[in-house]
């Protein structure tokens, strides 16, 4: 992307509508836009919840397709990562991030893939590969790809809401998120409406299930006291709803299903406190797959990925 001085900024890896810190200048009147996120998501629950200050206080909806385990690593095997990591260069990449990729050569827009010069997955993966299997989630998961994202404050280091590809990856992405915390935002561009429902007992100050809509509280309309009042879900277009989805240092990520093919994602600048490096591993999608109509290719990407003696490409 051009900057406003006329170029893009030293190291930048901006094209297009994108745009860092770094290519912006003195011209840039205010950052793009950030969105606000409305609802949280609850891993022990699995449901959206209202925030606090927002329309949607005491209100959720079940948010299905998300799998969260913190401490995925620990902290020496996340500092010798980082380190190996650093031992390779970090190209420029858009929206003032800089990246390693680790996997075939790909063009998305004419639909073409072929090895080029993938030599695998890097040796130190295979440990974080095989930890995966513990995850009830991952099962037969075979990464034929990964690419590290290294974010900044300083570069202005973004990513707009997307859907990641579903021609040639699957239906897993899976994250590991190194170094500091963030947040993961979730938008829906659908016409179809989300219903909600009441989840704050005054009693109890504890979640209901979904489906439940019972308050044992007094009821606004009556005046009566230790009443059961029964609450009517609240229906919501989908554009107006968006989930945060809160990622500790060194924790692993997983989406599927709807989070994965309905929600799109994002990373804002204002979740990137400190240095953050993303690390995403993805596999190959049915027609890659056994039985699809490219099954060799994909066998062939797989021998070569899972040798875990790759270099950046």
């Amino acid at each position: 992307m051009e900057a406003a001085g006329g170029g893009e900024g030293p190291g930048c890896g901006c094209k297009g509508i994108r745009s860092c810190l770094l290519c912006e200048g003195p011209a840039q009147a205010a950052p793009p836009p950030q969105g606000e996120d409305n609802f949280t998501y609850c891993p022990a629950t699995g449901l959206a919840k209202g925030n606090e200050h927002s329309e949607f206080a005491g209100w959720a909806f079940p948010f299905p397709g998300v799998f969260l385990a913190e401490e995925f690593i620990s902290e020496d095997e996340e500092s010798e990562i980082v380190e190996l990591m650093d031992q390779d260069d970090w190209k420029p990449s858009q929206s003032g991030r800089k990246k390693q990729d680790y996997g075939p050569k790909v063009n998305f827009k004419k639909q073409r893939l072929k090895a080029g010069s993938f030599s695998g997955l890097p040796s130190f993966s295979k440990k974080i590969v095989a930890q995966m299997k513990a995850c009830s989630v991952l099962g037969g998961f075979l990464p034929v790809e990964q690419c590290n994202l290294d974010y900044m404050p300083e570069r202005g280091s973004a990513i707009d809401p997307h859907f990641d590809d579903w021609w040639l990856w699957g239906e897993r992405l899976v994250s590991l998120n190194l170094l500091s915390k963030t947040v993961l935002s979730m938008s829906c561009d659908s016409e179809d409406s989300i219903q909600l429902f009441p989840t704050f007992s005054k009693e109890n100050g504890e979640l209901s299930p979904p489906g439940s809509f019972t308050q044992t509280s007094a009821c606004k309309n009556s005046g009566e006291e230790g009443i059961d009042c029964i609450l009517s879900p609240r229906l919501v277009p989908s554009k107006e709803v968006t989930v945060a989805i809160h990622l500790p240092r060194r924790s692993l990520v997983v989406l599927y299903g709807d989070a994965r093919y309905t929600w799109k994602h994002a990373i804002y600048r204002k979740h990137i406190e400190h240095r953050r490096i993303c690390v995403t591993f993805r596999e190959l999608s049915a027609e890659f797959s056994a039985g699809g109509r490219h099954e060799e290719l994909g066998k062939e990407l797989l021998e070569i990925a899972l040798s875990f003696q790759g270099r950046p490409v």
